[in-house]
């Protein structure tokens, strides 16, 4: 699954700013830190947006795309922020023959948002994954921690709405 661009505007801050600089000038003078500044960046910024990304290759003196394609590789980097509320939807083969994948549509046709984006206001960010060892609750799905199983398309009101302010 290609991971996707974060669909919202870069929010950074001067301290995160500040922050980053401090950890790429610890680290810059060995290119095989590079790793380690973005698992660094990522705990700042939550996520790499691009811009951090050319901060990181201007200051560690790689090119953008080998940041780049550390980042699409490794599963442990986001690209896009996640929300208050991180949805998972399982898409693991019991989840998905019980009807994962009308729930997973459901969810996106509501928040408005693809696998892989967060919602304008960052209340509610969408992913799918493969299997979270509930499969005899299939279909499920995460928000956050808390678990939802036995799902159908209309149970997708009911969730949203309690995490709704």
């Amino acid at each position: 699954m290609q991971k996707k661009i974060s669909n919202l505007p870069f929010k950074g801050t001067k301290e995160q700013e500040d922050q980053l600089k401090a950890v790429i000038a610890e680290h810059c003078d060995d290119k095989s830190n590079v790793m380690v500044v973005m698992q660094k960046a990522q705990d700042i910024y939550g996520y790499l947006p691009i811009e951090v990304q050319e901060m990181i290759a201007d200051g560690m003196g790689v090119p953008l795309e080998k940041v780049y394609g550390v980042a699409t590789f490794y599963a442990q980097f986001a690209l896009s922020p996640k929300g208050e509320y991180n949805i998972s939807v399982c898409l693991g083969t019991a989840c998905y023959v019980k009807g994962s994948g009308a729930v997973l549509d459901e969810l996106k046709a509501k928040l408005g948002i693809d696998v892989g984006e967060c919602t304008a206001d960052e209340k509610f960010s969408l992913e799918a994954c493969r299997c979270i060892g509930a499969c005899g609750l299939a279909p499920v799905l995460t928000v956050n921690e808390e678990v939802y199983g036995r799902l159908v398309p209309e149970d997708v009101d009911k969730i949203l709405a309690k995490y709704a302010d």
